[in-house]
């Protein structure tokens, strides 16, 4: 479909990015798999095309491209079939990086966003935590003042680029949360380099996302840099609530290229592949379970595009990203889940992309908040009861 939200200059990124990735990405994606982890040489390689810094500044390296530009980015990333990559890529530059950018100060940006930009030091965003999640309230990771650094204590969970990022954006507790305040106060984030005495890493392998170099990180009496505060002292919540949306509009659009790449391998074979003397592809029944997946995504995709136009407004569409979020990674499993069981045995293959996908797509509605807590966020704005507090 022709959309309103692209201009023939975003039609020749697409273009551009696709061959790029068709040249440089997919010959080598599966052996990123299996090692799981994307190597420095890829990392390099984006920072070089300008793929790492579309939404950061100038002064950083970036070229300030409009959100629509990295649309397509984040679509063609999807389109390529490997979630663990589009993770990586999209945890180093619209998840961990825009904190630096927004509110790092100078310093921080000339030391840690600009290399990030240039694809020489790998970032991860660590959130999660044994013990919490979504419950920004709970996290309990606390970094303690001691003169002229911040002693870091605590364990995040399910880091992805943990195994190979030169630095993490972490939120840590700086303060007790006030009473009743649910996690609003009391919150910073830190910028903590991944070489420092006390940081030890663990692979955590998944399910799928198995090149986003998954980690336990653990933080044992770190001594980091006071000056590696991003932003003020105990504003981290109220960051990380503008950072969150983002993080919800971006695994939207990663999820409408995963299903594009989807929705293209079943194509694919379904045409191809013949019974009792007829391409699947003339069997009704099969014929109208597509085009119903079909108008599903185009419906997405509206949706989707919609919410990146109020973001790029500079509304903060909170409810809106929600629901972009819920749908497509929800959509995305069922596709999956409908590819495989009309690919049959070819699509139950390990090896299969139908697999993959299938393994790739339920990573997305658990990332940047679970699909049940969307349903919340979601439920609580329609009707009228919604109010603010410290879960995310």
């Amino acid at each position: 479909m022709r959309s309103p939200y692209f201009d023939d200059g975003h039609d020749a990124f697409r273009r551009e990015v696709r061959a790029f990735l068709a040249a440089e990405v997919l010959p080598h994606a599966e052996r990123w798999e299996e090692q799981d982890s994307v190597p420095a040489s890829c990392w390099k390689l984006l920072g070089e095309r300008g793929y790492l810094g579309l939404a950061h500044p100038r002064s950083a390296g970036g070229t300030d491209r409009d959100l629509f530009t990295s649309v397509v980015l984040l679509e063609e990333l999807g389109r390529t079939g490997y979630g663990g990559l589009r993770a990586a890529v999209s945890v180093h530059a619209y998840m961990a990086t825009p904190y630096l950018a927004r509110v790092g100060g100078p310093d921080l940006c000339r030391a840690y966003l600009a290399p990030a930009v240039r694809g020489t030091r790998v970032a991860a965003l660590a959130l999660t935590e044994p013990g919490a999640g979504s419950d920004l309230s709970a996290l309990a990771t606390t970094a303690v003042r001691d003169g002229d650094h911040f002693v870091v204590d605590g364990t995040k969970t399910l880091v992805s680029n943990g195994t190979t990022a030169d630095f993490l954006v972490a939120a840590v507790r700086t303060a007790p949360a006030a009473p009743g305040a649910r996690g609003a106060t009391g919150l910073s984030l830190l910028v903590v380099d991944t070489d420092l005495p006390g940081v030890h890493r663990t692979p955590a392998p998944t399910l799928g996302w198995r090149s986003a170099g998954t980690a336990t990180v653990t933080l044992d009496a770190v001594r980091v840099p006071a000056d590696r505060l991003v932003g003020r002292l105990d504003h981290g919540f109220y960051y990380l609530m503008r950072g969150l949306q983002l993080e919800r509009l971006v695994a939207a659009v990663l999820a409408l290229g995963g299903m594009d790449h989807t929705l293209d391998d079943l194509r694919a074979f379904l045409r191809g592949r013949d019974v009792g003397g007829d391409a699947l592809a003339h069997r009704q029944a099969l014929v109208h379970r597509v085009a119903d997946l079909a108008t599903d995504l185009a419906a997405a995709r509206q949706l989707v595009h919609h919410t990146a136009w109020l973001y790029e407004r500079g509304e903060l569409p909170a409810v809106e990203c929600s629901m972009a979020k819920l749908h497509t990674t929800e959509l995305a499993c069922r596709l999956a889940d409908t590819a495989l069981q009309l690919q049959g045995s070819h699509g139950y293959a390990r090896t299969s992309p139908t697999a993959r996908a299938h393994r790739d797509a339920r990573a997305a509605t658990v990332a940047a908040g679970p699909s049940e807590v969307m349903r919340d966020l979601i439920g609580r704005a329609v009707l009228g009861g919604d109010r603010a507090g410290g879960s995310a």
